[in-house]
């Protein structure tokens, strides 16, 4: 009977602490008095580090001291802004670029990656291929983001991360401070407020755009041969409109109709014959070519199954368009080229502007009345008071105006000139003169235009046929910025000469 004695043993013990259990009123107050001090303690904790985060996500590169390199910070990483930085001289500054792409895309090739001629990667080269330093020097980065505020006052730039739409992460914010601003973050598409353009129509800018009119194109063809698909529906499909008669868009019905009549007749042949490319334009096509050559692109883009409309865009919608006089036009594929204006984010900066609404500058690229700012490429033009008309939006514009600047920043790095407020007495030197060297245009069937003069109503070459096109091929091949993408766009071609193009929808 030893269990017994031992129950007898422990019975005080068990009967205290059945006493504090049955004392169930002092525990549950207890045990709320604990809960709601750790829930207090918790709250602090949380406000604590929310306030840390906050503080943090301000954070971001401060100005620079003595001993450190000036700091020139680059918005944009198109033409413009990375010629700057490709012929910036990094023994005197550090370099750093805010951008929502790290690569630079070469725009006279893009439409040929929509139809598979070539592959995406051949137009897009790399920032850090661009500027080494970028991503080797202590001080120079890149930075995946968007500009949302200047404070010129300060010499700072507030940003905001990009994260694609990623539910999982959340836009980062920070500030950098500047010695030297360069505004070089483009334009975007001019819709003119119609309605609908946004929400249903593709631009031609990007090579995420190049890759959706792919995926939109190929889809509509595969789908164009289901059993039960209506004829009205099939051919709505199978129509792909352009709108917008610049060197865009008439390169990219060029390149379309070559893709329509060469692989779409061969490997989708029960819907090639509903397959059509119609091409609307307010004006006339190619308004800054030599009209002889405009009567030679409209007659071989007719050869090549292209039909013109002129005529205005009123409204779009979903499937159809409708133009000015009342007509609709029913589509599967809309690819917007109408030209470019100032962006969202240059409308909103407090700055001087030129007539058409793009950042003004001086003869040196300067923003007047704000020291250690410059302003290149799309979002830029000159301001009324310098006499100067604004120049077009071209990528050699752009190149031409970046190389300019980067040489005027290194010559006044040199001169002591590198940091903030520093550049009031030095010698900027000669101002920009822009020189046209002619325009060229591809227009499907190995035919291309090329008018070399330096005005419309001035003298020079201008040719269209076949060897214009052996011309635009070698040019845009020795632009190619790297040795490695001029690798792939020869191959590219070579390949899609001999086999065709590939068809896949990846």
């Amino acid at each position: 009977m030893s269990w017994i004695k031992n129950l007898v043993k422990i019975s005080p013990t068990t009967s205290s602490v059945g006493n504090l259990f049955r004392n169930h009123e002092s525990y549950t107050l207890l045990s709320r008095f604990c809960t709601a001090l750790q829930h207090q303690q918790q709250q602090q904790s949380q406000t604590v580090q929310e306030t840390e985060v906050v503080q943090h996500r301000y954070e971001g590169l401060a100005p620079t001291k003595e001993g450190e390199k000036p700091r020139l910070l680059v918005l944009g990483s198109g033409w413009a802004g990375c010629r700057l930085m490709k012929g910036i001289d990094t023994s005197i500054y550090d370099v750093v670029c805010v951008s929502p792409r790290n690569h630079m895309v070469f725009t006279p090739l893009l439409a040929s990656t929509c139809v598979g001629t070539l592959e995406f990667r051949s137009v897009a080269e790399p920032i850090s291929r661009i500027q080494p330093a970028i991503s080797r020097e202590p001080g120079s980065y890149y930075f995946l983001a968007n500009c949302s505020r200047l404070d010129s006052q300060n010499h700072e730039v507030h940003c905001e991360t990009v994260t694609d739409g990623l539910s999982t992460l959340k836009p980062w914010k920070f500030k950098i401070a500047y010695d030297k601003l360069v505004l070089a973050c483009g334009a975007e598409a001019s819709t003119f407020g119609i309605s609908g353009v946004l929400e249903n129509a593709i631009f031609l800018r990007e090579v995420h755009h190049a890759q959706e009119i792919r995926r939109k194109l190929l889809l509509n063809l595969m789908l164009s041969e289901v059993p039960g698909l209506g004829g009205e529906e099939k051919k709505r499909l199978l129509h792909c409109v352009v709108v917008g008669g610049g060197p865009t868009g008439v390169e990219f019905s060029g390149e379309l109709s070559d893709f329509i009549m060469k692989d779409v007749r061969q490997r989708y042949a029960h819907v090639k014959d509903d397959t059509r490319v119609t091409l609307i334009e307010a004006r006339d096509i190619l308004s800054s070519f030599d009209d002889g050559l405009r009567q030679y692109a409209i007659k071989q883009l007719n050869k090549s199954g292209v039909k013109l409309v002129r005529g205005i865009v009123k409204e779009v919608k979903p499937q159809r368009l409708i133009l000015d006089d009342g007509t609709e036009v029913p589509y599967g594929l809309l690819v917007w080229s109408t030209g470019v204006g100032p962006s969202s984010f240059v409308r909103s900066l407090d700055l001087p502007k030129d007539p058409g609404g793009r950042i003004g500058i001086d003869e040196w690229m300067r923003v007047p009345s704000i020291q250690d700012v410059f302003a290149i490429g799309d979002c830029s033009g000159y301001l009324e008071s310098t006499g100067k008309s604004t120049l077009p939006a071209l990528a050699q514009v752009a190149e031409r105006e970046g190389k300019y600047l980067a040489n005027l920043l290194n010559v006044m790095g040199k001169a002591g000139g590198g940091r903030a407020f520093s550049a009031k007495d030095t010698e900027l030197g000669e101002p920009f003169v822009y020189k046209h060297l002619g325009s060229m245009a591809t227009i499907g069937r190995y035919k291309a235009l090329v008018d070399l003069r330096e005005s419309k109503q001035g003298k020079g070459i201008s040719m269209g046929g076949f060897l214009s096109f052996f011309i635009w091929r070698s040019a845009y091949l020795t632009r190619v910025v790297s040795w490695r993408n001029r690798f792939y766009v020869f191959i590219n071609w070579i390949t899609t000469f001999v086999f065709g193009r590939d068809t896949s929808r990846l």
